[in-house]
């Protein structure tokens, strides 16, 4: 509000001094009495007034329209933004014109959007969507403010994720669904099921977003490519074709690669889309959302259901988290970050990298003493880090050694210490005593002199 300067006027006639400015927005005069008659006094009280107006702290009703200030915002911020951005920041303006169809910005008050974020919770709007509407809604009205369009933006409550509840509105598919979402192909694409097998088998080991798949071409100049020509084969992108709008090179993992070669061996057909999915009416390449109901057909063919409480099919976001999920155990998180392209890693540790009570006790378990080839880990031996296996021993059938089982690794080491075994005779092997660790490394003879 640096444009505003007040001036005090005289209307003669002993009357009060006025005081006024003409509104930077709507270019119309904005008046106040003084309430003096004395010029030094008026003179003083538009100086505090000019200042609380520059401020901030006065806040002079706008008279700036709806549709006026949608169309700035639109030309002037929303065209700078992805055009993913621009379509749902659209669709969350129109969800509020329907629901309040507001004729002045003003009349936007912090009461006035509670009340309409209750009302769209009402009409069974799901948190996720509701969240997503309100920040796209804020994110304007906070513009509307820094152009002066508003004096000040209302408050809004975006929605939390409730205690317990994840915001994850779907989940990684297993290995079992994807194949049997595979098998139902056929009876969803029946005339072009090869093509779509192909797709789902790539969406599963490359974890590209469903837009990105459909971009992905061979030609090196496209906004989303296959790059084969360096030591080790990346996607070429530019910021045009993904989410965070930069130039990167992404390195494939070897599972998706060695597919792409097996599948495209014929160097010379490597042309155009990787994944051409067509309308079988008009031959045209089929658009993102299309492809995107395609598939969701194929997860509720094949019944693959990913969210109970509302009913919902897989879909391809949910063969994206698959990848994700696969990948996890196998890579640190900052490279897993960078294999999804997220660029917050809170989203990478909160959605995909979480394994469930089966791999972390598989995880545990592998490192804890010898195995046995039937029934996994056995008991304790010398060099781990196992309680005494006395107080927790697993007795096998066939154990008649008269030997503890000592693995090639431990006779190492105990070699490389000074010691050479013994035989045990006379003890049973299975008697807490000779199959304490600390009895069984004195089972062995002491060479050398050293101890």
């Amino acid at each position: 509000m640096e444009e505003i300067k007040v001036r005090v006027n005289d209307y003669g006639n002993s009357r009060n001094l006025v005081m006024l400015y003409f509104d930077p927005v709507s270019g119309k005069r904005v008046t106040k009495s003084t309430g003096t008659t004395d010029p030094g006094e008026a003179e003083r009280f538009a100086g505090e007034w000019e200042k609380q107006l520059r401020s901030g702290l006065y806040q002079a009703p706008s008279k700036t329209t709806w549709q006026q200030f949608r169309e700035r915002y639109e030309k002037e911020h929303l065209a700078t933004l992805a055009p993913g951005t621009q379509i749902t920041a659209g669709v969350s303006l129109d969800t509020l014109e329907r629901g309040l169809n507001p004729d002045r910005l003003i009349k936007l008050t912090t009461a006035v959007l509670s009340q309409f974020s209750a009302k769209l919770r009402q009409q069974g709007m799901k948190d996720t969507t509701l969240a997503r509407t309100l920040r796209h809604i804020k994110a304007a009205l906070r513009w509307a403010e820094r152009v002066g369009l508003m004096p000040k933006a209302p408050k809004i409550d975006i929605p939390k994720r409730v205690k317990g509840q994840t915001m994850m509105r779907g989940r990684p598919i297993t290995g079992e669904e994807f194949d049997r979402m595979i098998e139902a192909v056929s009876k969803v694409r029946p005339h072009d099921s090869a093509a779509w097998v192909r797709y789902l088998t790539g969406l599963w080991l490359s974890g590209l977003r469903l837009a990105e798949s459909l971009k992905l071409s061979w030609e090196p100049d496209a906004p989303f490519s296959i790059d084969l020509t360096g030591r080790r084969p990346v996607f070429r992108i530019y910021g045009e074709a993904q989410k965070s709008g930069r130039d990167q090179l992404l390195p494939m993992t070897p599972d998706f690669v060695q597919w792409l070669e097996k599948t495209f061996p014929d160097k010379d057909n490597r042309q155009g889309r990787v994944f051409e999915l067509l309308n079988l009416k008009n031959g045209q390449p089929l658009i993102t959302r299309g492809v995107g109901e395609v598939v969701s057909e194929i997860g509720q063919t094949a019944g693959v259901v990913v969210n109970k409480a509302d009913d919902k099919y897989a879909t391809a976001h949910d063969l994206r988290r698959s990848f994700g999920t696969r990948w996890a155990p196998r890579v640190k998180p900052a490279t897993l970050q960078l294999l999804m392209r997220h660029a917050d890693i809170g989203t990478t540790m909160k959605y995909y990298v979480a394994q469930d009570a089966a791999d972390v006790a598989d995880e545990l378990w592998a490192g804890f003493g010898p195995k046995d080839d039937n029934k996994g880990q056995i008991y304790n031996k010398p060099y781990n880090t196992c309680p005494v296996q006395g107080e927790n021993e697993i007795e096998t059938a066939d154990d008649t050694s008269t030997e503890p089982d000592i693995s090639q690794r431990d006779k190492e080491k105990m070699r490389e210490r000074g010691f050479e075994p013994r035989p045990l005779s006379g003890l049973d092997p299975k008697s807490s005593a000779s199959a304490n660790s600390a009895t069984l490394a004195h089972n062995w003879y002491i060479v050398d002199g050293r101890s």
